[in-house]
């Protein structure tokens, strides 16, 4: 093999090597750092269209050849510069932010990655700057892994800080978790106490460990009586550190469902995660219109915790907020403690959390339900408006569950329009082995809803199609939101409506 050829091959291997890092990179950080969180969208990214998975089985053939004709290492190196189609270096919703985490990662796997070309270089150069393309999101996910014990040591420090402040301020904490329904029921109950009582709730999506100590040191202020902390968790153990620092005295669990069950592997799984949030609990505030929820609810009581039970649907909870066709009622132990107008958007099992919550805090109930129609939707999340053209927005861009997905759809179906309705979604996401399920259905349930469904991106377009064709509505197909809501403009007009269920980050297909 002649010196140029080497050096073409050199210089065109590390070219492709420095964009994937940049598009794996973007990956990573989107997903949190997470090991093995980049090769698994690698793999999804790689198969999702049969332009895609024809670029990866060329780049793996030349990359078996490259041994014995230098010119083939020239294919896998041309397409992981290219491709996968559709995933940018540059990003277009969720672009690299340059963060000391980020720079610390990109250093460690520049290093593992020059240790991988260096050592196959033994065997060919041609072979190694095809492998050293191929597994660069296979090397982030080792770097990230190598570097998780350094980075939980260097956020301890903050994590000291934020225990020290909350010792010092003395508020008394709310936990809430759940696999959805945690930010409603938040702000919901800020809503219900801070008339009452000096109250700060943790921002929205800082809910892990990291998020929730950046919160207490940036927003707990001195003379704060209640602190109220979302807590997420991925797998057990998670909430269990958070309280150890961030003890509530008060825990909430919204509900259940397979939100992340790629991640915890089962929903039993994930109920396991979630109570350890009511283990050193003085009130645990249970969904009990969950099944699951009941269950622990009534595990918990015979274990001698007391346990506020909470819901719409059963009538024998401690907390009941009922339907009916123009107003709530909220009952407390049986008895009718104040009404509501009907909340368009609110989830009256999320409500009923948050009074029951409030109620845990001493609050007089009747004082608490005079506040709940007060209460407003989450931005983001089961909004309703109309704009200048006429077309009423239902906006659940944030919202990606199937319970969610299904009270969206009955928002719409019970909008008062004469035109058309139509649906815009990417589908639901991170729910292991029932995702085509749920997607199905769900697109079966938008077609039966809605006049047209506007499926965005690959990443469940198989499911939403299949779904969607088991009904009536017009299908379109879309690459990304943007394309969906110049579509709408270009569409829709007065007594017309629309539904926006979910948003993905261009990082998904």
């Amino acid at each position: 093999m002649s010196t140029a050829i080497s050096a073409a091959l050199v210089i065109t291997g590390i070219g492709a090597i420095l964009l994937a890092g940049l598009r794996w990179l973007r990956v990573a950080q989107r997903e949190h750092y997470l090991a093995g969180s980049t090769s698994r969208f690698a793999a999804r990214w790689w198969t999702v269209t049969p332009l895609n998975l024809i670029g990866l089985v060329l780049a793996l053939m030349g990359t078996m050849v490259s041994p014995f004709g230098a010119m083939a290492a020239a294919i896998p190196i041309a397409v992981v510069a290219l491709g996968p189609r559709g995933l940018s270096p540059r990003g277009r919703t969720s672009q690299l932010a340059w963060t000391r985490r980020l720079k610390s990662l990109a250093a460690a796997a520049a290093g593992l990655e020059l240790v991988v070309v260096l050592a196959v270089c033994l065997v060919s150069l041609p072979l190694a700057m095809a492998v050293g393309t191929l597994v660069v999101p296979v090397i982030i996910d080792l770097a990230a892994l190598l570097l998780a014990p350094l980075e939980e040591r260097a956020s301890r420090r903050f994590v000291d800080q934020a225990a020290a402040r909350l010792g010092r301020v003395a508020p008394r904490i709310i936990g809430i978790t759940g696999s959805y329904g945690k930010t409603s029921v938040k702000n919901h109950l800020v809503g219900l106490v801070a008339g009452n009582l000096a109250t700060v709730a943790s921002p929205r999506s800082f809910n892990n460990r990291a998020g929730l100590a950046r919160a207490i040191n940036e927003h707990l202020a001195e003379g704060t009586e209640v602190f109220i902390a979302e807590m997420g968790t991925y797998g057990p153990g998670e909430i269990a550190d958070l309280c150890t620092w961030c003890p509530p005295s008060i825990a909430v669990m919204t509900a259940i469902g397979p939100v992340h069950l790629e991640r915890f592997g089962s929903l039993d799984v994930t109920v396991a995660a979630k109570a350890e949030i009511a283990v050193g609990a003085e009130v645990v505030v249970i969904n009990v219109d969950d099944d699951r929820l009941a269950v622990l609810a009534d595990q918990l009581t015979r274990e001698g915790k007391r346990v506020l039970r909470a819901g719409s649907a059963r009538r024998d909870a401690d907390v009941v907020v009922t339907e009916g066709d123009a107003a709530w009622g909220i009952e407390v132990s049986g008895v009718l403690v104040g009404a509501s107008p009907v909340l368009p958007g609110l989830q009256p099992t999320n409500v009923a959390c948050a009074v029951a919550a409030a109620i845990a805090l001493g609050l007089d109930p009747a004082t608490v339900a005079s506040r709940v129609e007060h209460l407003s939707t989450i931005e983001n999340r089961l909004g309703v408006a109309r704009v200048p053209s006429g077309v009423t927005v239902v906006d659940d861009t944030f919202n990606s569950n199937p319970a969610g997905a299904e009270a969206a759809l009955r928002v719409l179906a019970g909008l008062g329009v004469t035109g058309r309705r139509v649906v815009v979604t990417p589908g639901m996401v991170e729910l292991g082995g029932r995702q085509r399920h749920e997607n199905e259905h769900f697109g079966q349930r938008a077609a039966e809803i809605a006049d047209v469904v506007l499926v965005v991106g690959q990443t469940n377009r198989r499911s939403l199609i299949a779904g969607v064709s088991a009904a009536d509505a017009e299908l379109r197909l879309v690459a990304t939101r943007e394309e969906a809501v110049e579509w709408v403009r270009s569409n829709l007009g007065a007594d017309d409506a629309v539904l926006y269920e979910n948003d993905l980050p261009d990082n998904y297909p």
